[in-house]
């Protein structure tokens, strides 16, 4: 594991579907993968069992998502060995003091011995008896503490944290009872929300970032930008594809979600071009600005987004 006051640093190698990110820990992740955030019962399993055969080697879930059963399902399906295969799932906010159980719930319903990659959901130690209080006596610091002790037990490959801005990240890092650094930070990353602050900061600490909602989720306001749109027919291309390269090109994984066969099959279609350092930079300089998911529906109290990432 990565262990604090080392100079850590993570890598990219090859392009396209073949992109793979090595992280602080020594091991590789496929930098595209299939998310699973708001599909619908018994639509999970057949997207994943599609992905799987298509290609895709990277998988990500959540307990709070309520579908790893299906994802496990799928995952058998597909008939790819396990051990081809890279699975995250999340720890759930009302579960921060039971960390042991969590992962537990999650390796068995996704019908797996391991998870590659385990994630602090959210900086939120929400009260599971009223979700909308946090505890007043544990906070995610304690939460990380406790995720620490799983390394090491053969039930996660590597940790890591979600939707964590820098204030919270150098408060984890700061923390005497921070041995290991996380692998990953898993936050909202697209052209409206580029983040390039975080980004740099996650990297100079040798934390590596993948991009959820890396398309700007369902109707993306995305899908209607004039430049964006006249970047993708000059390139022959999809606005998801772009978007997509865009990501990876920044050195960050993509996990875009979808349920249909044909939009997971040309979201993989990314191989034998690239995006030019000026598509790149007309990329990032995108106006407009909106956020998929806020912290409004945290318990009162816990804001974890400052918007100062920029």
């Amino acid at each position: 594991m990565a262990q604090k006051g080392q100079q850590l640093k993570t890598f990219k190698e090859g392009k396209g579907t073949k992109t793979v990110f090595t992280l602080n820990t020594g091991d590789k992740m496929p930098g595209v993968g299939l998310g699973t955030w708001q599909s619908k019962p018994n639509e999970v399993r057949e997207a994943v069992k599609h992905a799987l055969q298509s290609g895709y080697r990277h998988i990500d879930t959540a307990l709070a998502y309520g579908n790893e059963s299906e994802v496990g399902d799928g995952i058998i399906d597909s008939g790819v060995p396990r051990n081809e295969i890279w699975l995250t799932t999340k720890l759930d906010n009302p579960w921060h003091k039971r960390v042991p159980e969590g992962i537990a719930s999650s390796l068995k319903d996704l019908k797996t011995d391991y998870v590659d990659l385990y994630l602090m959901h959210w900086p939120s130690s929400t009260d599971p008896d009223d979700l909308k209080k946090s505890y007043t006596d544990w906070n995610f610091i304690d939460t990380w503490r406790e995720m620490q002790k799983l390394v090491g037990t053969g039930k996660v490959r590597n940790i890591g944290v979600s939707n964590f801005d820098q204030e919270n990240l150098e408060k984890l890092l700061a923390a005497d009872s921070t041995t290991i650094v996380p692998a990953v930070n898993q936050i909202e990353l697209h052209p409206n929300h580029p983040s390039p602050k975080l980004l740099k900061y996650n990297q100079s600490q040798g934390i590596h970032s993948t991009a959820y909602s890396c398309l700007g989720s369902t109707d993306s306001p995305l899908y209607k930008d004039k430049t964006l749109l006249e970047l993708a027919e000059k390139k022959g291309k999809t606005p998801q594809q772009c978007m997509l390269m865009w990501g990876l090109q920044r050195e960050t994984s993509v996990i875009p979600k979808s349920v249909s066969p044909k939009r997971i099959d040309a979201n993989f279609e990314l191989d034998g071009w690239e995006l030019t350092d000026e598509e790149m930079q007309t990329l990032s300089s995108l106006k407009d600005r909106f956020k998929v998911c806020g912290d409004g529906w945290l318990p009162a109290g816990v804001k974890v987004f400052f918007g100062n990432d920029e």
